[in-house]
């Protein structure tokens, strides 16, 4: 049976008392259709999100619904990071059991200029700045909390530009913020890793990812949608043929397997082609090397494709990367 990407109902949980909390309406039959569920699946997320931000009309409520984020809300990986003995084993559990929190998107640690990097890729378009605002300000918070203070982040980084005034962020999160940036990332000095956690519990960590291990076997995280994106990336100009056969499958084959999982070719493929633009645009790439890597058949059509995803030209949008 075909796996279908999912989100744990306790995180679905902190926006629902989030809408509550503010007294924001969300619609009664999706609301009904959340509450007998142990997961959810990633369409229903996304209406979800959908509805609480239309709602909102508050463009940094992904940020207060991270920092309200609390361990329960992220399931069993919650209490594994929270019983960890240090910041970096907590960031090594966070890598492997992070899709017990959800699918929708894929976490990595990278060094960097004497940095440490905890970078975030989603995978889902809807309200997705607002998402991984909320992503990175509960990494802030919790850690912070479960360090009894004691972690300093250097900045956060996000690859979409500002929501609202830059220095809101700063008033709400309590470090710089780099907007247009080329990851989204929480950002750090490399000795924070060895900061002790204050609820360290080595037993019960050991006793829950025997637990974590079994849930992530049930979920099946390496999906077909994880194996289209690896694909994709590393071959952009590849269209929907040519990675069907790679899978050993035909392109119509694809298609239904995809829609099993609630997604669909073409939104991963354009997601990720969004993605590798802004990459392209911000190094400085030209606009007819960047469309022919990316496959478009002239410089027009990937200007096109990108306003569409963006809103803007790809001119405008260098621009704006570069700043006054």
């Amino acid at each position: 049976m075909t796996h279908t990407p999912t989100v744990t109902i306790h995180f679905t949980q902190a926006i629902l008392q989030a809408a509550l909390r503010l007294a924001l309406p969300l619609p009664a039959d999706l609301v009904a259709q959340l509450a007998s569920r142990e997961r959810v699946d990633l369409h229903r997320q996304d209406q979800l999100w959908d509805r609480f931000c239309a709602a909102a009309d508050d463009p940094l409520v992904g940020l207060d619904l991270g920092l309200a984020l609390q361990v329960g809300h992220l399931d069993t990986a919650g209490m594994i990071l929270m019983s960890c003995e240090t910041v970096g084993e907590a960031v090594e559990s966070l890598l492997d059991y992070h899709p017990i929190v959800g699918e929708g998107g894929d976490f990595q640690l990278v060094h960097r200029d004497g940095q440490c990097l905890l970078c975030y890729q989603p995978v889902y378009l809807m309200r997705r700045e607002t998402r991984v605002e909320t992503v990175l300000a509960s990494l802030l918070n919790l850690t912070r909390w479960a360090t009894g203070e004691r972690f300093q982040a250097a900045s956060l980084h996000v690859r979409h530009a500002a929501l609202a005034a830059p220095e809101r962020y700063r008033q709400r999160l309590g470090v710089p913020v780099s907007f247009n940036a080329g990851e989204n990332a929480l950002c750090f000095d490399p000795s924070q890793l060895a900061l002790p956690l204050i609820h360290a519990n080595p037993a019960l960590c050991r006793h829950l990812r025997g637990l974590a291990d079994d849930l992530l076997a049930r979920l099946d995280s390496h999906s077909l949608s994880a194996s289209v994106t690896a694909l994709v990336r590393e071959q952009p100009r590849w269209g929907k043929e040519k990675i069907a056969q790679q899978l050993g499958m035909s392109g119509r084959h694809l298609v239904r397997k995809l829609a099993d999982e609630g997604s669909g070719f073409k939104l991963l493929r354009d997601t990720l082609l969004q993605e590798l633009a802004e990459q392209g645009l911000r190094r400085g790439e030209r606009l007819a090397d960047l469309a022919e890597r990316l496959g478009f058949s002239d410089e027009s059509a990937f200007a096109k494709a990108f306003k569409r995803w963006t809103g803007a030209s790809p001119a405008r949008f260098r621009d704006a990367g570069r700043g006054p």
